[in-house]
């Protein structure tokens, strides 16, 4: 082939990259040849790699990345309006009522707005999209707190385990009550796991309803007493009388306090570890003295509990049981 023929050619034909050298050496093998075809007097036909054919039509670019990617979607069960925040489809509860201002809700279920009667709702959507950062980040945070609420969930039977003060305590169902103390007994000495049992008064046929009940009313008793222990120890400190405790079963809150001593706490706080149960009895007392959220109000919680930030940021992520 003469030799600017040979050069037009090769600026036409496809390029390939070499193979990577292989270093190391390997031991030679013994590859049978396969003999082609062929007749008599005529050189026999190799074939040739066929390169591959480019598509028909028009080169046409990959999608946007949030085009190519659903969308993150959270919807309420009881949505009537819908919003799409920072590429978030949001499904959201919206009423109108008594009040002055838009205000934003997010719980387990998602997120609820509340507006004035004579908002216009493209102010509503104005301010939705004002608090779309905030908006977002909560709906996230609730749903990772759901998701690890469903894995901390306890199947009722003997065996199992479920956090309570801050340890992990494990079900021995024991027909024959053997211990003296009423429907419910914890081990003093952990097992050979290193884990306390609690030893509850029922039978190994006892439905998971009924083992449910019997270790909610068990810790109920425990919450009760030990918030009785820390009032008391906190309230002469903060220099304030409580009056009357209740306890509380709410989805979200885990106490409140009235100007007349009244307070109420969550049982679920039996929980946590006592570091964090002692933040919020020394909260709601401290709102005896403050009603409000006020620099001076976390001054007095301060007084008491120095680290309360720390602890109040644990009570966020609880991966407790849902009751």
């Amino acid at each position: 082939m003469h030799p600017l023929l040979r050069f037009t050619q090769d600026l036409f034909e496809p390029f390939e990259a070499p193979a990577p050298v292989d270093i190391a050496r390997a031991a030679p093998k013994k590859v049978a040849k396969k003999r082609l075809p062929s007749s008599k007097g005529v050189a026999p036909v190799v074939p040739v790699a066929s390169v591959p054919t480019p598509p028909a039509g028009p080169f046409e670019p990959g999608q946007p990345l949030p085009q190519a990617i659903a969308p993150v979607s959270y919807s309420h069960p009881q949505a009537t309006r819908e919003v799409r925040l920072d590429g978030a489809v949001v499904r959201y509860a919206f009423a109108r009522g008594k009040r002055r201002t838009i205000g934003f809700v997010v719980g387990p279920d998602g997120l609820a707005v509340r507006a004035p009667r004579w908002t216009p709702l493209y102010e509503v959507d104005a301010a939705l999209q004002e608090k779309a950062g905030w908006i977002l980040r909560k709906l996230h945070e609730t749903r990772e707190r759901v998701t690890r609420q469903e894995h901390a969930q306890v199947e009722w039977a003997q065996g199992a385990e479920f956090p309570f003060l801050g340890d992990t305590v494990r079900i021995a169902l024991d027909a024959a009550h053997g211990f003296s103390a009423k429907g419910a007994a914890l081990d003093e000495v952990p097992d050979a796991d290193g884990v306390r049992q609690l030893r509850v008064a029922l039978p190994q046929t006892a439905s998971p309803t009924q083992i449910r009940d019997a270790v909610q009313a068990w810790l109920m008793r425990q919450a009760k007493a030990l918030f009785v222990q820390r009032l008391d120890h906190f309230a002469p400190l903060l220099q304030v009388q409580w009056k009357k405790l209740s306890l509380s079963n709410a989805g979200t809150r885990w106490g409140s306090a009235k100007s007349d001593g009244s307070i109420r706490l969550n049982w679920r706080l039996i929980h946590f570890r006592q570091e964090i149960v002692d933040y919020v009895v020394a909260h709601e007392l401290s709102h005896l003295r403050v009603m409000d959220h006020s620099p001076r109000f976390w001054d007095t919680v301060r007084t008491v509990v120095p680290d309360y930030a720390e602890l109040r940021h644990s009570l966020k992520d609880p991966a407790i049981p849902k009751w």
